[in-house]
């Protein structure tokens, strides 16, 4: 969380780079309408070409972007079932590591033998617990099962929807926030304009690129991403990419991106 008595750090919320400006942008990267359709059309619109494209007009429109670009390697996009069984995971997938949720999710697997919302509503609350799922957890698992099953959520509907609205009607289930609606959205339904700025390390990410000393508050990163449509998703997935490099040691932070003198704040 960022202090409140010291001057906020500083970040970039629009394009800083002479270099980046004037630049247009490469033709939008179309979101797939299913992941199956994005597998097949990785020809194009989710294809390695296209993100490296992609991620170039980025570094190019913003420093700190083109601190993670020179950094990270090469990455591809992130597609995963969706759906019920998809978002049953992404909650299982909230505020635990990757191999807690990988463990915990081999069990709900197997003790439920097929992820349907009919397989959830025969089991009770105590039940679904000894899957390894938290008590809450347990209950949102049941509510979404219920709202499928009334027809209050319907996943084919949701490629109808812009993201605006798609994320409305995913937050309004029980247990789905914000960022777990983003990032059911971008791997889930390969949405590539979606920016989970409420993701710790996206924030990380951003601020050792930026060379501050804090993170930015989700707010204030949500601002920033506003520069980089319609790429935010590539930008999410380069600045993981660079997270993970950090963390391998196989990148070093920036001594500094932002200028002192720079105007921008939060």
């Amino acid at each position: 969380m960022a202090r409140t008595t010291d001057r906020p750090p500083q970040i970039p919320t629009g394009p800083s780079s002479p270099k980046g400006r004037g630049i247009r942008p490469p033709a939008p990267v179309v979101a797939p309408s299913s992941p199956e359709d994005a597998i097949r059309a990785g020809s194009g619109r989710t294809s390695p070409a296209a993100i490296v494209e992609a991620r170039r007009w980025l570094a190019a429109r913003d420093p700190v972007l083109a601190q993670a670009h020179v950094a990270a390697p090469h990455f591809e996009w992130r597609l995963r079932p969706g759906g019920f069984p998809g978002l049953f995971k992404m909650i299982v997938e909230q505020q635990v590591s990757i191999a807690s949720a990988a463990a915990i999710w081999r069990r709900v697997e197997a003790g439920l033998g097929e992820v349907t919302p009919d397989a959830v509503l025969c089991r009770d609350l105590e039940t679904l617990r000894t899957f390894g799922l938290s008590s809450p957890k347990a209950r949102y698992a049941l509510l979404l099962a219920e709202a499928v099953a009334g027809s209050r959520i319907d996943f084919d509907r949701l490629d109808q929807m812009d993201d605006g609205e798609a994320v409305a009607a995913l937050t309004a289930l029980k247990g789905v926030g914000r960022w777990t609606a983003e990032t059911y959205l971008m791997f889930c339904h390969g949405r590539m304009d979606v920016f989970p700025a409420g993701d710790v390390a996206l924030q990380e990410a951003h601020r050792v690129a930026a060379g501050l000393p804090d993170r930015a508050p989700e707010k204030a990163l949500y601002v920033a991403a506003e520069a980089w449509r319609p790429y935010r998703g590539v930008a999410a997935h380069l600045l993981w990419a660079y997270y993970g490099a950090l963390k391998r040691g196989e990148a070093k932070p920036p001594e500094s991106v932002i200028s002192p003198s720079s105007n921008r704040t939060y």
